[in-house]
């Protein structure tokens, strides 16, 4: 599929004598949200960490555009094109909403640039009141909405986030689908690591499902939320799919 931003080919971590991810062949596609889900032990945090480098393949291979990145280090595949927004926010808690925009928008933008880039960022995260704010005083979805514009100051081709909806409500939880929703119709390719099927609804267009480490189902949203093997492997909870 020549439209792939991410590949993986056979991609295996195994710790010990656990196979932890299992001969995982992936294909995300340029311009598309594409959710990794799965119950918990399945897989999904290892996988996404073998994508971002912060864990080495045991087996397999990494391809991001076109490029084979299974040994390249995390600030490498940065530099490639992919950001990456783990599930804790990690802004600078003591500096103010703008100046933690600014330090991520510095590295590629300068003056007049990266001012008019910071107010953009923050009509579209809708922080404006908060600019002036210290990041830590913001709520905890405010914090996590910062920390995705800080990981779009990237310019990303790639926007990887795992579980960014955890600890939010459900209210927070719907804005920051549609946060990505946005991200996405500007024309960033997004890959998310999600539980929360609810939001995996809102945002998903395709999906692959994990189990045991393995690739147990792929498919349009539509379709893999009609599958009745994956509502049972949801610890057999059909009402967290449909």
């Amino acid at each position: 599929m020549s439209d792939a931003v991410l590949r993986t080919a056979g991609l295996s971590k195994r710790f010990g004598g656990h196979a932890a991810v299992s001969d995982v062949d992936l294909a995300v596609r340029r311009g598309e949200i594409h959710c990794l889900i799965g119950p918990n032990g399945a897989g999904k945090s290892t996988l996404f960490k073998l994508i971002v480098g912060t864990h080495e393949a045991t087996a397999g291979r990494i391809e991001f555009l076109g490029r084979d990145v299974t040994a390249s280090r995390p600030y490498e595949r940065v530099r490639l094109g992919m950001s990456i927004k783990m599930q804790a926010p990690s802004v600078f808690k003591e500096l103010p909403v703008l100046q933690n925009l600014h330090t991520a928008l510095q590295r590629h933008l300068h003056g007049a640039a990266l001012a008019r880039e910071a107010e953009r960022l923050l009509d579209l995260l809708d922080l404006r009141a908060d600019a002036r704010k210290p990041a830590g005083a913001l709520a905890h979805g405010q914090q996590q909405w910062l920390e995705i514009g800080m990981a779009m100051a990237l310019q990303p081709t790639l926007l990887l986030m795992d579980e960014p909806t955890a600890g939010l409500s459900p209210e927070e939880t719907f804005r920051t689908g549609e946060l990505i929703q946005r991200l996405n119709a500007d024309g960033t390719t997004v890959l998310v690591v999600e539980h929360d099927m609810a939001f995996i609804r809102q945002i998903a267009q395709r999906v692959t499902v994990l189990h045991f480490g393995k690739v147990f189902s792929e498919g349009g949203i539509a379709d893999v939320i009609a599958d009745p093997r994956v509502a049972e492997i949801y610890l057999g909870k059909t009402q967290h799919v449909h």
